[in-house]
Formats: C-alpha cells, sequence, structure tokens
C-alpha cells in the first residue's frame, strides 16, 4: 500500500482552497443572474453622459391615500408610528424606547457661496425636480420624541424633543450626552432618561464642512468604547462641478474625539455617504453611498461597503475603483491609481439613504443582514429605488441580492405615496423607516 505522505496542514490548505474556489464559483452563478448594477462584481456598461438637459423620470410626490400605507414582506406586518409629521428624515432608538425623529430639509447656502449647478435654466429645472419629488420644502430643524405608552405600535405621547437646529440628521447617544448632526457641525446636550423635552442650547462640538450644501445631510455613529464619533459629510456637487476647493473635506467620514472635538479624516472619495452603521459580527464600520448621475441608467451603482481607515473610493475622478469618469477636467490618475472599489453593489440611482443592521430578533430569513431605506431615483429609466431593501450577510459580508422588505411607495400611474429615508431598530426589534414625502415613521413587526 502506498504511503500517505501528505501533512494535515497540507490537507485542510487543499480543502481549504477548493472551498474557497466552490464558494466562489457559486457567487459567480448567483451574480450572473442578479440586475446591472447590483452585487459584489456589478456589471458596469460604459458611460452615456446626460449633456446639458439631464434626463428626467421622478415619481411626482402625492402623499398616501386615506388609509394608505407601504406593504411589508410576508410574515411582517406595518403600523404607523406617527403620520402628520413635518418631512421626516432620520429616525433614532433611545435605550428607554423612545424614538428620536429628525424632521428636516435642506438648507440655505452659508458664507456666500453659491451651487453652480442650481443656476439658469438647469438650476431652474432641478428646482423643478426637487419639487416634484417633495423636497422643495422649509426645513422644520426640530427633532420630535415619540412614545410608545401600550407597546401597540403606535406612539400615543409626540413631543418637540429639540427646536431651533440647522438641519439635523445623525443622532447619537453616548452616556449621558445626545450628539446632533446639523448641516454645518455637531451639536451636543445632556440627556436624562425618560425627558420629552430639552431647552438646554446645544454646545458645539466640531465644525462640518458646509457652504453651498448640495448634500446637506449629515450622519453620526459612535465607537463601542464611547471615545470617537463617525460623521459622513457628502459632496457639494455632482463631480467637482463647484470646484474642488468647494470639496475640501467633504464627500468623506472624518472620526471625531468625543473629549476634545478634534477630527481626523477617516475615509474619503465617497460621494455621499447618507448612513452608516456597525456590521454585529465583525464589528466593522459599513456604509451606504449615493454614487454620481448623468452617466446613464445604469451608472453608477449605489453601493453598500465597509469602511476601511485611510481608503480612498474614486470620487470624484473615478468610480467603481478605477473606472475613470471622463468628464471630470483635470484629469488626476494618482488619485485613480489608490482607489478602491466597495463591496457590494446596489443598483443604479436607487438612491440609499438609510442604513440599519438586523440583531436577530426578526425572523424569516432576516436575522442578519442589512436593511437599506432607498430614495428612489430621479434621473432614472425606468425608476429604481422607493423601497426598504434587505442584504443578506453572512460572515459580516453581503451573501445574496437585495430582497424588497417593505415597498408600494409608489402608485400604479407613477405617484409617490411615500419615499423612505432613515430606518432603525426599534427597542422590540421592529424595523422604523421614515418617509418624508408620506411625513409618517412607519414601524414593521412580524406577524400578519
Amino acid at each position: 500500500m502506498k504511503k500517505n505522505t501528505s501533512s494535515p496542514g497540507r490537507r485542510a490548505a487543499f480543502i481549504a482552497a477548493a472551498s474557497f474556489t466552490l464558494c466562489t464559483v457559486a457567487l459567480a452563478q448567483q451574480a450572473a443572474t442578479w440586475p446591472v448594477g447590483v452585487g459584489p462584481q456589478p456589471a458596469l456598461p460604459a458611460p452615456q453622459e446626460d449633456g446639458f438637459i439631464p434626463r428626467v423620470n421622478i415619481a411626482r410626490a402625492e402623499g398616501w391615500p386615506t388609509g394608505g400605507m407601504p406593504t411589508a414582506a410576508a410574515g411582517f406586518h406595518v403600523t404607523a408610528l406617527a403620520t402628520g409629521l413635518d418631512h421626516p428624515r432620520n429616525v433614532y432608538t433611545l435605550p428607554n424606547g423612545d424614538v428620536l425623529v429628525a424632521e428636516s430639509n435642506r438648507p440655505p447656502p452659508l458664507d456666500g457661496q453659491k451651487d453652480k449647478m442650481a443656476e439658469g435654466l438647469r438650476g431652474h429645472g432641478m428646482k423643478i425636480v426637487q419639487a416634484e419629488a417633495g423636497a422643495g420644502v422649509p426645513s422644520p430643524n426640530k427633532i420630535v420624541l415619540l412614545r410608545d405608552t401600550r407597546g401597540d405600535g403606535r406612539a400615543e405621547l409626540r413631543t418637540d424633543f429639540m427646536t431651533g437646529l440647522f438641519s439635523p440628521f445623525g443622532m447619537v447617544l453616548v452616556g449621558d450626552t445626545l450628539y446632533i448632526a446639523d448641516a454645518d457641525a455637531i451639536v451636543k446636550v445632556p440627556y436624562h432618561a425618560g425627558e420629552t423635552q430639552i431647552t438646554e442650547k446645544p454646545v458645539k462640538l466640531t465644525d462640518l464642512p458646509a457652504g453651498a450644501n448640495h448634500h446637506w445631510t449629515k450622519n453620526l455613529v459612535a465607537s463601542a468604547d464611547g471615545k470617537t464619533l463617525y460623521a459622513s459629510v457628502g459632496s457639494n456637487s455632482n463631480i467637482g462641478d463647484n470646484g474642488m476647493a468647494s470639496e475640501e473635506g467633504r464627500a468623506a467620514i472624518w472620526a471625531v474625539d468625543i473629549a476634545t472635538g478634534q477630527k481626523r479624516l477617516y475615509a474619503s472619495g465617497l460621494r455621499n455617504p447618507t448612513a452608516m452603521a456597525w456590521e454585529p459580527q465583525s464589528h466593522a464600520l459599513w456604509a451606504v453611498a449615493n454614487e454620481r448621475d448623468e452617466l446613464g441608467n445604469d451608472l453608477v451603482p449605489d453601493y453598500l461597503t465597509s469602511i476601511k481607515e485611510g481608503a480612498f473610493y474614486g470620487w470624484p475622478w473615478s468610480y467603481w475603483g478605477q473606472h475613470v469618469d471622463p468628464r471630470v477636467k483635470p484629469a488626476n490618475p494618482q488619485q485613480v491609481a489608490r482607489a478602491i472599489a466597495p463591496d457590494f453593489g446596489l443598483g443604479s440611482h436607487v438612491a440609499p439613504l438609510g442604513l440599519a443592521f438586523a440583531d436577530g430578533r426578526l425572523p424569516g430569513g432576516f436575522a442578519n443582514g442589512a436593511f437599506v431605506g432607498e430614495h428612489g431615483s430621479w434621473n432614472r429609466e425606468p425608476r429604481s429605488g422607493y423601497e426598504v431593501v434587505f442584504v443578506p450577510f453572512k460572515d459580516g459580508k453581503p451573501a445574496g441580492p437585495p430582497q424588497p422588505f417593505l415597498t408600494g411607495f409608489v402608485s400604479q400611474q407613477g405617484k409617490a405615496w411615500g419615499r423612505p429615508v432613515g430606518v432603525a431598530l426599534d427597542a422590540h426589534g421592529a424595523l422604523l423607516v421614515a418617509d418624508d414625502v408620506g411625513n409618517a415613521v412607519w414601524r414593521v413587526a412580524p406577524g400578519s
């Protein structure tokens, strides 16, 4: 009999390599059936520039008919935690179960800065698009508190928790201090469990890049040790249209020291990283980002990605790694050579604005993965987004295509009854969804 001279280490390595190959082949076969722009290695067609007049195909904001609400995946039901809100954009659950809702919209430009994209005939057209999308309303500049005292998924108590803010979006509690990301700064106030209103004037922790406010939302998450805040800042234009000087410190995620307010650039080249969250298994920071417009229906895929410290993700010179955007002048081959590709394409122009990871409490295949609130396209034919999707995860990474979780935001006539924005889990593990056209916060829980 021939002696087996292979070592256990070699056998283990062979098995691991074979398993990796099989998984790679299986993923490639599965990805072949996914839509264009979706998955870890999405298909990227050739660019098709729109020209001076961009393609416009938006679902006109109409609001929900009486008794109307979105439709949840099988095995789940929807209730209105609150209706009659004023442009709710983001949601955050406090430890006692109270829910904070940022009622907010784009502020006016600061410091005399101008958004060149908002000037002339093009700018006039974009204002019409914003109005059609329901984004032309003044910013309420406040945070509302909702409390469900009966546990039936409907808030019996609603108060103006904080007022006089400047287009607030991100909210995070660290210890007994609540941090809010305004459009131009991170501010903080003391918080006492159970209080329903804060009248104390916020104190500024640090400035954030503002100016023309083309992308105005700033989001926040805190590190597990409570020492660092991570703040996301979108670009001031589509592809540097207002000049790169106005993009200083933007299209980036900043790490902010809570004790001192000092900040450092954590990652860059992210056109509009609207939401961040910690992946429960790997404990890595993930974000969703809105990519550039006007390169065609299927470019560029918006994405979900882990955020690597010091990494550059391409904007504005390239997309999906080192695919050069031919419109950006002057070219910057040195930066393009640094660019890394994101982890997972969500599809083009879906406009992901919210991100929350499941924590194991939801059933039916929704226990491990990412919920993404997709606000919806404005320049794609056919329209995309306008729903909340779930991306299943395995071993800390996406493991399948996005699955519809909350749909029905667009009527058969193509009108937007609602548009999902921020998402969060409530104290019982149900998903909360801010709807800034329906002016509601929806709660999606197991049951029929």
